[in-house]
């Protein structure tokens, strides 16, 4: 079998880095975020996406610097122990691995909603087995299969950008004016956001990149970048092409792109496509809540029985099937609005504790001046609370639960 406490191999360069960061961010997010973003803000969803893309780098800033200073699997869980201590790390950990979890089910659900919605939940079940089997075949089996998802998702984008600008409706005179007002500016950003969040698969990457203090903060800017690009190019496309009402009203607005294009017999392209996009996000958010599980369990934040490593698999066997029987369940009782609105509250929480954290650190370990983090930080806040009233209400009382299992878990063991 396996060690307790194995250690998991370094076997991924910067240009496997930068596809998993890649893979985890172009994904269900740009196939769907237009949809409440445009319906929060309007037009002014461009400045929500430049706000959310700010963050973004301000956090994936952050998130490298702490890796190259902590080049071990959990991302801010153990950055947060390090630097801020252990109730901000298990704060932290805790929300990756709730709000993961759920965006793990959202992604899911959306490949069902794209793929087959007459059989949404059956189809998004099947997903996640396929996946776990995908996963547990090892590392070098993921990072193959999410470079095919990744080119099939980029190539169903170009289709609807390419035939977005062949409608002769297309009119860059749509992007103005900007009639939103600032709060919902932030909240289309909150939104937005949902579609960036994974870089942090990156991080979790500590102990499986060779060279992590070099590979990890020269991936996470890169990935961020492509991806920052190919979503100004599609919000651009959208907008000049489908009225913001219109993309506000549908569950698949690159779609409408499409059909209102001269290349409107190619919309199932854009419809397979999305569906296999949420495929390559999944196969990378279930191995890294993993990831983070195993970190929480080799610390008795979770049960250790998670620490477990398989050697012949270099893989966190125990907490990989776990998790994706957790997101099973999850499937089939959640809806996909519901999964993605829990999410966003936890994992700005989650990137908040990043940027505190990173504002701890020495000059000299220090790549970016701290007033990114202080950016970043406030971002986070600031953005969280923009999202609507149940997420943060939601969100906020998930993570009070995860403080008080804490401090309940802290008690038992300091009676035995």
């Amino acid at each position: 079998m396996g060690d307790l406490d194995g250690q998991l191999q370094r076997r991924l360069g910067v240009g496997d880095a930068v596809v998993i960061g890649a893979g985890s961010m172009i994904g269900a997010g740009v196939f769907t975020a237009w949809s409440p973003a445009a319906g929060a803000a309007g037009t002014g969803l461009l400045i929500g996406l430049l706000i959310a893309g700010v963050v973004a780098f301000c956090n994936a800033a952050s998130s490298a610097q702490l890796a190259a200073v902590h080049p071990e699997s959990g991302g801010t869980y153990v950055y947060g122990r390090a630097q801020l201590g252990p109730a901000w790390g298990h704060l932290a950990g805790w929300g990756f691995v709730v709000g993961k979890t759920a965006s793990c089910a959202a992604m899911a659900l959306a490949v069902g909603a794209y793929l087959w919605p007459e059989h949404e939940r059956a189809v998004a079940a099947v997903a996640v087995a396929l996946i776990t089997s995908v996963n547990i075949g090892g590392l070098s089996r993921t990072v193959a299969v999410t470079r095919v998802l990744l080119v099939i998702s980029l190539v169903a984008l170009a289709v609807v950008v390419g035939s977005g600008w062949t409608s002769d409706t297309a009119d860059l005179g749509r992007l103005t004016p900007f009639d939103a007002g600032p709060w919902d500016v932030l909240r289309s950003a909150g939104f937005l956001f949902f579609a960036f969040a994974g870089y942090a698969r990156i991080a979790t990457l500590g102990e499986e990149v060779r060279d992590p203090a070099v590979t990890i903060p020269r991936a996470i800017p890169r990935a961020l970048a492509l991806v920052l690009v190919v979503y100004a190019i599609v919000g651009v496309t959208a907008l000049a092409v489908v009225p913001a009402d219109s993309l506000a009203a549908t569950g698949a607005p690159l779609r409408l792109v499409v059909e209102a294009g001269g290349l409107s017999s190619l919309a199932p392209i854009t419809q397979v496509g999305a569906g296999i996009a949420a495929l390559g996000v999944l196969l990378n958010l279930i191995p890294g809540v993993s990831r983070t599980t195993l970190a929480m369990a080799r610390r008795h934040e979770l049960p250790h029985w998670f620490a477990h490593v398989d050697t012949r698999r270099s893989l966190p066997i125990r907490a990989e099937l776990t998790v994706a029987a957790v997101v099973l369940v999850l499937v089939l009782t959640l809806d996909l609005r519901g999964a993605i609105a829990f999410s966003s509250v936890t994992v700005l929480t989650y990137y908040a504790i990043t940027n505190a954290s990173a504002l701890t650190l020495r000059s000299d370990q220090r790549r970016w001046p701290r007033a990114v983090a202080v950016v970043g930080l406030v971002g986070c806040v600031v953005v969280a609370l923009a999202l609507p009233a149940e997420a943060v209400i939601g969100g906020a009382a998930v993570l009070v639960i995860g403080v008080f299992v804490r401090r309940l878990t802290n008690r038992l063991m300091a009676t035995d």
